[in-house]
This record gives structure tokens, C-alpha cells and sequence, in this order.
């Protein structure tokens, strides 16, 4: 499952938001998610310095989300397997579109699919240990 999901979510994007920040180490998502743990975890255990950004204690900069869209698009950012997904309406899922996600990403944070790594401006959706051996 994890190859699937490493092939499939964490390709390799570039944020262009962020690609003056070449020396620095961006971690997004939300710190009880146990993927955020797993790629936490893996980083502090090689001594990488990162800066981790729990979105949803402390917010999501919409400019910073309307990049990731352009990047990225909506439809690789929202998580639809996860619980917040689910208890959406079918009306609000049939009806999703550009404005209306990033809007829903917004009022809930956890519906993003994480972590979102930014590192040199590139980003990478998603974790595995071979995903973040390749970048590191």
C-alpha cells in the first residue's frame, strides 16, 4: 500500500511560492496525523533541521494554499479517504471545484492529504522512507 501510495501522491512538484527559500526545511500538516509522526520522526533521527507547520493550530495562509493549488491542483491536496472527507454531504463533494476546495481546505485543514514537504522550492506530497531517502 505504501508504493502505491508513494507512486501515485508523492510525486515531485515544485512550489513556486517557495523556491527562494533554498536552504530551508518546510514540514505541513497536523501533529497527531500518524504520517506527520512517521516523516517527523524520520527526519529528527537523521539530525535534518526542519520547521514543521501544524495548519491546523496554527492556520493556513490561503496565498500559501492558492499556490499549492496552482502547483499541485486541488484534486491531488484533498484527502478523500480520510474521516473529513466522508462526513461532507455528496452535494459538497459533487460540487467541488477550484474556489469551492480551496475554500473547504481552509475550513478544514485536515482534509488535505500530508504531509507536504517543501524543501529548495521543491514540494513532495506524501511520505515513505524511500521518498524521503531519495530527497534527502
Amino acid at each position: 500500500m505504501e508504493s502505491i501510495y508513494c507512486a501515485i501522491f508523492a510525486q515531485i512538484y515544485e512550489i513556486s511560492g517557495l523556491a527562494n527559500m533554498t536552504d530551508s526545511v518546510f514540514l505541513y500538516g497536523i501533529a497527531n496525523c500518524d504520517t506527520i509522526k512517521k516523516a517527523r520522526t524520520w527526519l529528527i533521527h537523521r539530525d535534518i533541521e526542519f520547521q514543521f507547520h501544524d495548519y491546523r493550530k496554527q492556520g493556513l495562509d490561503s496565498e500559501l494554499l492558492k499556490t499549492w493549488v496552482q502547483d499541485l491542483g486541488w484534486e491531488v491536496l484533498v484527502n478523500r479517504r480520510g474521516t473529513t472527507w466522508r462526513q461532507l454531504t455528496p452535494e459538497v463533494k459533487d460540487t467541488l471545484d477550484t474556489d469551492s476546495a480551496i475554500e473547504l481546505m481552509l475550513a478544514n485543514p485536515a482534509i488535505i492529504k500530508r504531509p507536504l514537504l517543501v524543501k529548495a522550492g521543491q514540494g513532495y506530497l506524501g511520505f515513505s522512507d524511500q521518498l524521503y531517502s531519495q530527497i534527502f
